[in-house]
């Protein structure tokens, strides 16, 4: 769809439709004190499509003058929140009557990939029997150019499965498929950063590295607001959330139990969930995890809650400062062991793995997420960005041991630098790569450095106090 641009102005202000390439479409807003309810409503093409559509001009010519021009042609606000929150719910008594259908025999499997955002797709395929491993699935295609991971002359990306789950969604023997991205040439996408962890660990498997990442994440409204928050207010300040019990105390429990009991089903790796310091915000661990295997659940997770969310209207950002000022940000830290450390005297290496990450800590805070400036300031549990610090139950510093391995000289270090958005494959990877060295043909901070993640989230303006 060809992008194009329709501005009206009412009282020295503007509001801007914008059209783009695209389902999410795009939107921008200058000076909008008096009409700033009307913009989310009218930029959301779910629910006035015809406001975004090729040739819609007289529409929304139409439109400006119901309910713009004339003042006394107005929607209440509440109106139009009840209106926007509707059609983001789904209704799951309506849905089980059509799950609970017979499929004769069909399996539907779900291949899902990650995309040039860092997000997750998915698509459906129809199976005329189950399959007993991920060796019987077939490679599949998508078009890449639609999803910013090709260009439009040679779009086709094929899909080569590498994991499969019991799919929680539909139940039966369906099944969740997670997929690596190609291209044509027969080499990984740009994208794909799970080809290159994937031969760092088997290279290195008689290391017998394990991974345990601990994924923050917060929950969004239709608005972008955090959930349970005030409209355009802020709750009181940080203390009673973290680990809390009670209403005004957690937000939106009901979506962590049931990503909590989806990730059990499907058999992933989930070791515990907790809320977290900001409210609104949770965290779930997924681990011990063997080699690249870690990754594989904790991107299969990640799809899980977003799917989860879906069913109660809610919105799931893994932003590393979703709230700027006295808020916590979000991480993703991540747990390594190796044999050598687990073993009688194992804190020695783990003095020399600090000894390593030190060396390359630029190299690694390349690839530990967007926007990680923002939540590595040296306040809220966080190290400085730029220098590197390691000690033992300190929260404060990059890399933390915890004191009951140090009292037994053996067991695990915590990287606290990862934001909660960055790519397991690539944290897994980058650690592997600097406590063993590289290897010929993969280069994890190279690859990482070669591409940049493609923003495809519609922007929202909230108007903040």
């Amino acid at each position: 769809m060809s992008g194009s641009v329709v501005r009206r102005k009412r009282n020295g202000s503007s509001v801007v439709f914008c059209r783009g390439r695209g389902a999410s479409g795009s939107f921008k807003e200058t000076k909008t004190p008096t009409i700033p309810y009307f913009c989310f409503w009218l930029t959301s093409h779910q629910y006035f499509p015809t406001l975004l559509l090729p040739r819609a001009t007289n529409k929304v010519n139409l439109y400006l003058k119901q309910h713009i021009h004339n003042p006394h042609y107005r929607t209440p606000l509440a109106s139009l929140a009840a209106m926007a929150e509707i059609p983001t719910i789904s209704n799951t008594t309506t849905l089980k009557k059509y799950l609970d259908l017979d499929q004769k025999g069909a399996i539907i499997a779900e291949y899902i990939w990650i995309d040039a955002s860092g997000g997750c797709r998915s698509k459906c395929k129809t199976l005329k029997k189950k399959p007993e491993s991920v060796k019987e699935l077939s490679e599949w295609n998508f078009d890449g150019s639609s999803t910013d991971q090709a260009p439009g002359d040679n779009s086709d990306v094929y899909l080569r499965p590498v994991a499969m789950y019991p799919d929680p969604f539909r139940l039966g023997d369906n099944i969740l498929v997670l997929a690596e991205c190609w291209m044509s040439d027969g080499k990984p996408n740009a994208y794909n950063f799970r080809h290159d962890a994937g031969v760092l660990m088997e290279k290195y498997a008689d290391q017998e590295f394990w991974f345990g990442l601990e994924q923050e994440y917060t929950l969004l409204d239709s608005v972008g607001w955090p959930y349970g928050w005030p409209k355009n207010g802020f709750p009181a300040p940080q203390g009673p959330y973290y680990c809390g019990v009670g209403t005004g105390k957690v937000f939106c429990r009901d979506i962590v139990e049931a990503h909590y009991k989806a990730c059990l089903y499907a058999g992933l790796e989930i070791s515990g969930t907790n809320a977290e310091v900001m409210p609104a915000q949770w965290e779930y661990q997924i681990g011990p995890c063997t080699g690249i295997e870690l990754g594989d659940h904790m991107w299969m997770s990640r799809f899980m809650l977003h799917r989860v969310a879906e069913d109660f209207g809610a919105k799931v950002t893994f932003n590393p400062k979703p709230i700027p000022g006295n808020w916590n940000g979000a991480g993703l830290h991540s747990n390594v062991s190796t044999k050598e450390m687990r073993a009688e005297g194992g804190m020695k290496a783990i003095e020399a793995a600090m000894e390593n990450l030190a060396k390359r800590h630029k190299e690694h805070m390349a690839v530990y997420g967007e926007g990680n400036e923002a939540r590595m300031t040296g306040a809220h549990e966080t190290a400085s960005y730029d220098k590197f610090t390691w000690g033992i139950a300190n929260r404060g510093a990059s890399v933390r041991v915890n004191r009951q391995c140090a009292d037994e000289g053996k067991g695990y270090f915590e990287d606290r630098r990862p934001a909660s958005n960055a790519d397991p494959y690539q944290i897994t990877g980058m650690i592997v790569e600097t406590l063993c060295g590289k290897i010929e043909g993969t280069d994890v901070y190279k690859k990482s450095t070669e591409v940049s993640a493609v923003e495809q989230d519609m922007p929202v303006v909230v108007s903040k106090p």
